[in-house]
């Protein structure tokens, strides 16, 4: 186990290595001054040197990127450039209700998703499957900022049952917490459970043609036994995948969920640095981003080993 785990490990920090490397040079080519876009037009030179040098955006970039990189693997992150404030503590400050929005979305997704397609690929071409591939048809073509606006209008202006918008901290009232993200939680978690279902579908009737599940069957075994024992364990490892990449793309930021919601999280954070060309807040959000796609990578792959026998021989 330890050496399949140390296998996937030494693929993960090289990719994480080239990934800084991309992002950090990519930033660096888009065009503009980041000193000019903090100082405005009416400042001087001695303060655009100032803030050059304070910054270190005088240095070489190979020697930008070799400052950054040793400060992050100490935790430092550097400074806004725009607030002055900590990375660290803006991603502290932010993460958090991403992470929330992000397993509660992930929670509705796997609760919806996986039943119906396990129902579909069971019930193939009965009217469970057909309903279920309709569900799944209009849950990836509706967007979610219109999804979003809808239940808005629904639950919030026509009923009052839950508010339409801001973000109330889990600390502070958690029922109030509960009510503010449902209906977000729920816009992200329709969509993709549309996607687990359809991936959940094609995997279950790709294990149920199997010749193991035909042999179980036709030694008597109880069907709920052969569809959730045998063939959906075996169908869980293309499942584990994309819910792995999904819960990344989530913490990545849900950006038009959390514009339309007014949800103070990590895909605003992220728009208003790229837009200000805050370069140490960009940098800072995308390596835990990064980080974040390689745990869950890790993860993936460790849940394969702990559910695929093949791979303990």
């Amino acid at each position: 186990m330890w050496g399949y785990f140390l296998g996937r490990l030494a693929i993960a920090i090289p990719t994480l290595f080239i990934v800084t490397i991309i992002v950090f040079g990519l930033q660096h080519l888009l065009p503009g001054d980041p000193a000019l876009a903090l100082l405005g037009e009416d400042r001087s030179p001695e303060a655009y040197e100032q803030v050059r040098k304070q910054y270190h955006l005088d240095k070489p970039v190979p020697v930008q990127y070799a400052m950054w990189i040793g400060n992050a693997l100490t935790g430092d992150l550097g400074a806004s450039l725009r607030t002055k404030k900590p990375v660290a503590d803006l991603i502290a400050e932010k993460l958090p209700v991403t992470v929330q929005l992000a397993l509660m979305s992930m929670a509705i997704a796997l609760l919806i998703g996986i039943p119906t397609g396990i129902l579909s690929a069971v019930r193939r071409n009965s009217f469970w499957d057909y309903a279920a591939n309709v569900l799944g048809l209009s849950g990836q073509s509706v967007p979610t900022f219109w999804l979003g606006i809808m239940l808005i209008l629904l639950f919030s202006v026509r009923w009052g049952l839950l508010p339409a918008s801001g973000y109330v901290s889990p600390f502070e009232n958690l029922g109030d917490n509960l009510r503010a993200m449902i209906m977000p939680a729920f816009v992200l978690g329709a969509a993709l459970a549309a996607v687990m279902m359809r991936h959940t579908r094609g995997a279950m009737l790709s294990v149920l043609r199997s010749d193991y599940v035909r042999t179980a069957r036709a030694k008597g075994l109880n069907e709920r036994r052969v569809v959730l024992r045998h063939a959906l364990r075996n169908a869980l490892i293309p499942i584990i995948t994309l819910g792995a990449l999904q819960l990344g793309q989530l913490l990545s930021g849900a950006v038009l969920t959390e514009q339309v919601f007014t949800i103070p999280g990590f895909g605003k954070l992220i728009v208003d640095a790229v837009f200000n060309r805050d370069y140490a807040v960009v940098q800072g959000v995308v390596l835990v981003t990064a980080t974040a796609y390689i745990m869950l990578n890790l993860l993936a792959d460790m849940t394969y080993f702990l559910v695929n026998p093949r791979l303990r021989g």
